[in-house]
């Protein structure tokens, strides 16, 4: 199965996504039309995708590893 054009727009995000943390909630609102809580619950999600693997290997483990090592994204 692949991954959906959403889910796609957001790992492309996630790869790209700026690195302080207000800006980076400001631009997932305007970038992705969600909320930061809705982002981070769905790209926990996606973590776990065999199908987001596929697509992003290096950047699904690097998450992976980050939400191991803190409990959280």
């Amino acid at each position: 199965m692949a991954l959906s054009d959403f889910d796609a727009r957001l790992l492309d995000f996630a790869q790209r996504a700026p690195r302080a943390l207000g800006a980076r909630e400001e631009a997932i609102r305007a970038e992705l039309g969600i909320s930061p809580v809705r982002y981070y619950q769905r790209l926990n999600l996606l973590i776990d995708a065999p199908e987001a693997m596929a697509a992003h290997p290096a950047l699904v483990r690097r998450l992976a590893l980050l939400r191991e090592r803190h409990g959280k994204l």
